[in-house]
C-alpha cells in the first residue's frame, strides 16, 4: 500500500475512534524509556548537556528500531499485515480527535456550570496551575492548548508522515515526547533538557510556519477572521518564548477575534507571558468549539496540501 493510502486511512481512524485508553500508545513507551535512561546517563556522563543529548539520541534510535521492527515483523506474517502495522503507527502519531475530545470535556463542564470540573479537565491539557482559574482563564488555557497542539499533535505528525512514512511520524513523536519529558527551564533540566528542547524547536520549525497560512485559509472557510489571523500572527507570533508555539496561538487568536496569553502560574510561580491578539470579543465557551472547528479544517487543508505535494513529487520523479 502506498504511503498516501496509509496516511489517509490513519487520518480516518483517528477521526473515527481517536486513541482508546486501553490501547498501548507508543508515546507512553517512549516517555518511560526516556525517564529510565536519565539517571544512568547522568551517572555515566559528567556533563548534563551531553548526557541529555545522549539520552535524546538513544530514545530516537529506539523509536526508529522499534517502528521498523514492528512493521517488518508484521510483514513476515503477511504483506497486508505490514500495511496494517504501518497505518497503525501513523494513526497513533496523530491526535486530532483526542485533542478535540479533551477540550470538549472542558466545554461541557463549563456549560453545566461546574467550574471545578472544568479546571480539573483543563489541567490535563496544560502545564500551568489551574486551581484558581476563573471561567475566562479556563477558556483561554483550553484555546491555547488547541492552538499549540494543532501543530504538535496534528499537523507536524502528518507532515513527517508524508515526508518519511511511519518512521518519520514516530521519530517526530519521539522528539516531541523528549521535549515534554525534559524540556523544562528549571534547575534540573536547564542543561540536561537542552538538546530535547532544541530538537523539538527544530522539528516544529517548518510545520509551524506552514500551518499559519492554513489556519488563515481555514478561518476563511469558517467565516471567521482570516486577515486578522495573518496580521496578528505577523505582529505577535514572535513575542512568545517558543519560536513555534506563538505562531499558531497568535493565528488562532486573530482568527477568533480574542486575546490569548498573559500572566499565568506554574507550580506556584508567576510567569509573565506575552499577550497575543486583540479582545475584539470577550472569551466565552463557544470559542472552544470554534477553535476545534478551526483545528479540524486546518487538518483537512494540510492533508490536501501535503498529500498533493507528495503525489506530485512522486509523479515528477517517476
Amino acid at each position: 500500500m502506498r504511503w498516501e493510502y496509509q496516511i489517509l486511512t490513519a487520518l480516518i481512524l483517528d477521526l473515527l475512534i481517536g486513541d482508546p485508553r486501553w490501547f498501548p500508545h507508543p508515546v507512553k513507551f517512549m516517555g518511560g524509556i526516556a525517564s529510565r535512561l536519565e539517571e544512568p546517563f547522568r551517572r555515566l556522563i559528567g556533563s548534563p548537556r551531553i548526557a541529555g543529548l545522549a539520552t535524546a539520541i538513544t530514545v530516537v534510535l529506539v523509536a526508529v528500531l522499534a517502528t521498523l521492527g514492528f512493521i517488518h515483523g508484521a510483514g513476515w506474517v503477511h504483506p497486508i499485515a505490514k500495511d496494517v502495522a504501518a497505518t497503525l503507527v501513523i494513526y497513533m502519531a496523530i491526535a486530532a480527535k483526542d485533542l478535540a475530545g479533551h477540550s470538549m470535556n472542558v466545554y461541557r463542564a463549563l456549560k453545566s456550570g461546574d467550574l471545578p470540573e472544568a479546571r480539573q479537565r483543563v489541567s490535563w491539557m496544560v502545564g500551568r496551575d489551574t486551581e484558581r482559574l476563573d471561567e475566562s482563564g479556563v477558556i483561554r488555557a483550553t484555546v491555547e492548548s488547541i492552538a499549540e497542539n494543532s501543530v504538535d499533535g496534528v499537523i507536524a505528525p502528518l507532515f513527517y508522515a508524508v515526508l518519511g512514512g511511519p518512521v518519520g511520524a514516530m521519530v517526530y513523536k519521539a522528539v516531541n515526547t523528549l521535549d515534554s519529558t525534559f524540556g523544562y527551564k528549571n534547575e534540573r533540566y536547564a542543561e540536561f533538557g537542552w538538546a530535547s528542547a532544541r530538537m523539538d524547536d527544530l522539528a516544529n520549525f517548518i510545520p509551524a510556519r506552514m500551518t499559519v497560512p492554513l489556519i488563515a485559509m481555514a478561518a476563511a472557510f469558517l467565516r471567521f477572521r482570516p486577515a486578522d489571523s495573518l496580521r496578528v500572527c505577523l505582529r505577535d507570533g514572535r513575542k512568545h518564548s517558543s519560536p513555534n508555539a506563538g505562531l499558531s496561538e497568535s493565528a488562532f487568536a486573530g482568527a477568533l477575534g480574542i486575546q490569548l496569553g498573559g500572566p499565568l502560574f506554574r507550580r506556584g510561580s508567576l510567569v509573565k507571558m506575552p499577550l497575543l491578539g486583540e479582545p475584539v470579543s470577550g472569551l466565552d465557551r463557544s470559542h472552544i468549539r470554534k477553535a476545534n472547528a478551526l483545528m479540524f479544517v486546518t487538518l483537512v487543508l494540510a492533508s490536501i496540501l501535503f498529500m498533493g505535494m507528495r503525489m506530485l513529487t512522486s509523479h515528477l520523479l517517476s
